[in-house]
């Protein structure tokens, strides 16, 4: 089957573990997810089958949302409460407004260092495979935005006494972001350390939770559970072609579109169907990816 299916992935699994599933129950060996969900994660992962899989760049360029907790003076090996924990620290009196400040101070623009305990490959190796050996290497920092950082709860120090300290946010960013680096980060600003207690993501891109398919549903109703490759590429703007146009793009050649202004655009064909991705330059429009060769009737 060809498409893309929007996985609500139970906690305890791995990404690949959904698609062992998934390969298995759709009957095909070309599948793949657009962003790996930490195993103790839940939320949408967005599943992308047949030629659908060719679509993954474009799909993994979108934004991100997550709903998580951190807790506060406490950190573990791997940025989450299911590992090892190898550091504890007291948690200074905080209030809400500060809280509030210290979040805003990570809105925009920023690099993060890649955790161990992440799929980042370096010289073949997964990190997480190499921490789980005791082994740390060196990693490059990676550009990453925060959009939107909004504090939906939080149990601070005050006079009175709790067993554990910990603030819930609402968080939008971009690719490549690590929500548990985040946290950890965070904490440190606060003046303490912080470990991931709870994530969900609710949205990847066009994909969202309240429209999201149990793997149970998608192995009982596939078709009814698959979105159309164009999801993929929602972020992009819609170029509508003209029947030559559509015919000569498609197959390869560069064609002027006039008043088509430079950049990256979903392709739709006379009926509005999705032929691919193309690029412009000064007016001309050259085909990136195809994914239906359009043929003018005669």
């Amino acid at each position: 089957m060809d498409g893309i299916f929007n996985v609500l992935k139970p906690p305890g699994m791995t990404s690949h573990d959904v698609i062992g599933f998934l390969r298995r129950a759709l009957n095909t060996k070309k599948i793949g997810h657009g962003g790996t969900l930490d195993p103790d994660a839940a939320g949408v992962l967005p599943v992308f089958a047949g030629t659908a899989t060719r679509l993954l760049s474009y799909a993994m360029e979108g934004r991100k949302q997550y709903i998580a907790e951190f807790t506060l003076g406490e950190q573990r090996d791997t940025g989450d409460d299911s590992g090892t924990l190898v550091k504890t620290m007291p948690v200074p009196e905080l209030s809400e407004a500060k809280l509030k400040e210290v979040l805003q101070s990570f809105l925009g623009k920023q690099i993060q260092l890649p955790p161990m305990y992440s799929a980042v490959k370096i010289n073949g190796q997964k990190l997480y495979q190499l921490a789980r050996k005791g082994v740390e290497v060196e990693r490059k920092a990676r550009p990453i935005e925060i959009y939107k950082l909004e504090l939906l709860d939080a149990k601070l120090p005050t006079e009175s006494i709790s067993a554990k300290y910990s603030f819930t946010v609402a968080v939008e960013c971009s690719k490549g972001t690590y929500i548990r680096v985040l946290g950890e980060d965070i904490a440190t600003a606060l003046g303490t350390c912080g470990t991931m207690s709870f994530l969900l993501r609710t949205q990847v891109g066009s994909y969202l939770l309240n429209e999201a398919h149990t793997l149970q549903e998608i192995a009982e109703n596939p078709a009814g559970c698959c979105a159309e490759p164009i999801t993929a590429v929602s972020h992009l703007p819609k170029l509508e072609l003209t029947a030559n146009q559509a015919a000569r793009i498609t197959n390869g050649v560069r064609t002027t579109v006039n008043g088509t202004v430079d950049g990256q655009y979903a392709l739709l064909g006379p009926n509005s169907e999705f032929l691919g991705i193309g690029k412009c330059v000064d007016s001309k429009v050259q085909a990136e990816k195809i994914f239906e060769k359009y043929i003018v009737q005669l």
